[in-house]
């Protein structure tokens, strides 16, 4: 009767997949294989934010709210959700001016920012999108970081891809030991990872609308293969 394979999940994201022990006929062969797919990301994550300064503490912070009320809106207007906008920082400082004659530092007024993470779901419309933005009050921004929304696709591929080296790299190793290969005896799997290979950026110049470039993420999975060799 033919062996049944058993699937056994990790609590790690790895998986393994192996056959029930049973005596080794032949040569026990370790291959590490990885598998790359491409694909344009689809998906932005960029900070925009608020900077506001003011002599007191309480107008620090009532005046960067006003200017985020208005950033908030721009976003909404854009048809941003709200589960696409998320608070990420949030801080309020004194500014000091150096004493003179070895004197301490004096307190001249107090800087406040509010920053939030925004995730646009159509790259094509990031750039018009925070041009209103700063029009609109936000004086900083950061990112971006780029991703692919749904990777199970091209995860699969790369999947794919790494056993079938694997196997390739087995039959290599078979044929210069004059052996041919056997059983696949486990699988293990490492994870997934992605690698921006052209890393997106925000182009602004003066006078010209903002334009970010997606580029290209490459997704990697890595195969710990066994084969037995007679």
């Amino acid at each position: 009767m033919r062996p049944i394979l058993a699937l056994a999940l990790l609590v790690s994201p790895a998986v393994v997949l192996a056959q029930p022990a049973e005596p080794l006929r032949g040569t026990r062969l370790e291959i590490l294989a990885t598998g790359e797919a491409s694909r344009t990301p689809d998906v932005a994550r960029i900070g925009a934010g608020v900077v506001s300064a003011a002599p007191t503490a309480s107008a620090a912070m009532e005046a960067n709210a006003r200017q985020m009320a208005s950033v908030r809106a721009a976003l909404k207007r854009a048809g941003i959700a709200d589960r696409d906008i998320q608070t990420s920082s949030l801080n309020l400082s004194p500014e000091y001016r150096e004493g003179t004659a070895g004197a301490a530092p004096r307190v001249v007024g107090y800087r406040a920012s509010n920053e939030v993470s925004v995730t646009f779901r159509d790259i094509a419309s990031t750039g018009r999108i925070l041009d209103a933005l700063v029009s609109q009050g936000a004086n900083q921004i950061n990112g971006p970081s780029l991703s692919i929304d749904h990777p199970e696709a091209a995860l699969d591929e790369a999947r794919t891809k790494a056993l079938a080296a694997a196997r390739a790299r087995a039959e290599l190793y078979a044929r210069a030991t004059g052996k041919h290969v056997g059983r696949l005896i486990a699988i293990s799997e490492a994870g997934g990872e992605g690698v921006n290979t052209f890393r997106g950026i925000v182009n602004s110049l003066p006078k010209a609308s903002t334009a970010l470039d997606p580029g290209t993420q490459t997704l990697s999975v890595t195969l710990n293969v066994t084969f037995e060799l007679d």
